[in-house]
């Protein structure tokens, strides 16, 4: 990205964890695992859902979207964070940073969205079985899909451009584990206050306000659920929504306080791990491998793989 003339820094530090040096191994051998057992999850979603023809319908159509973005989401954030707990590699090139930062956020906003997506999708399921099967047709489906990706590269170079055009001339010692947009702006030598405003307001449409449309859609979903007569029907639909309801929790929780906020903190990086690396490592456990139909699934190919020839 392009920058001013008065820019002299080439190159920023990342301090990630510096002031736990003592547990470093321990920091390293945790988010080393917290990455492979999220890269293997999602592909394992993915696969089943692609491979599996009962499986071929919208909701999981959805989930194998949301896996194959959790992939891409953590792979901006922990492979740069390992290199520095690991190999001490702490430097990272100005433009560089600023591609992280801008990538990283827009697939944030997108999972914001694309978690929209599927609460809408149960919303629908749940409220509108009859007229579901027409309404979610494969065109509308794609659709759904594709509209978080173009939403979040796209609302996000307002704030990412502002952030790049300050004057960065010193000093240049983040404290993060990645680029972010708060950490850049407080490292400015010129006034961030538009690129900081332009943050805080992104904030509210990228985060806040989806998290009050699941709210919404939630509210809905449980009180038709509640008019279910059947005990197995109500169990069924709450088991499906209570997992997706305390994952979502935990994401838009941790980001409404990092980002709605002009100004960055010391403990932005502590709350930034439950959206960049716990959220992706645990939402292949929450939103499918407790499914019944991914579990009947999954067992039938175990039984097959031990079945004796």
């Amino acid at each position: 990205m392009a920058h001013k003339n008065k820019t002299t820094v080439q190159e920023f530090i990342l301090l990630a964890f510096v002031d736990l040096h003592h547990i470093q191994i321990l920091i390293a051998l945790l988010f080393l695992l917290t990455y492979i057992t999220s890269i293997l999850g999602n592909l394992a979603i993915i696969m089943v859902v692609k491979t599996e023809r009962s499986l071929h319908i919208p909701m999981y159509f959805f989930i194998s979207v949301f896996s194959t973005l959790e992939i891409i989401f953590i792979s901006v954030t922990v492979p740069k964070l390992l290199a520095i707990l690991i190999a001490h590699n702490n430097t990272i090139f100005f433009n560089g940073c600023f591609i992280q930062m801008y990538v990283f956020n827009s697939l944030g906003v997108t999972e914001c969205y694309l978690l929209v997506v599927m609460v809408f999708d149960r919303h629908m399921a749940i409220n509108n079985p009859l007229h579901y099967p027409t309404m979610m047709t494969d065109t509308v489906c794609l659709a759904f899909a594709v509209f978080p990706w173009i939403f979040g590269f796209t609302i996000i170079l307002v704030p990412a451009i502002l952030t790049a055009q300050l004057e960065f001339c010193g000093p240049n010692i983040i404290d993060h584990f990645f680029c972010d947009l708060a950490p850049l702006q407080n490292l400015a030598c010129s006034d961030a206050f538009i690129s900081s405003m332009s943050t805080s307001s992104a904030a509210v449409i990228d985060v806040v306000l989806p998290f009050f449309i699941i709210i919404g859609l939630y509210g809905s979903i449980i009180k038709t659920v509640i008019k279910i007569k059947s005990k197995d029907g109500k169990m069924k639909a709450f088991s499906t929504c209570s997992s997706h309801i305390i994952v979502a929790s935990l994401f838009y929780g941790a980001a409404i306080i990092v980002y709605v906020k002009p100004k960055g903190s010391h403990y932005d990086k502590y709350l930034a791990f439950m959206y960049t690396a716990f959220t992706p490592t645990i939402n292949p456990f929450i939103y499918t491998f407790r499914n019944r139909g991914v579990k009947k699934v999954l067992y039938s190919a175990f039984n097959q793989v031990i079945r004796p020839v």
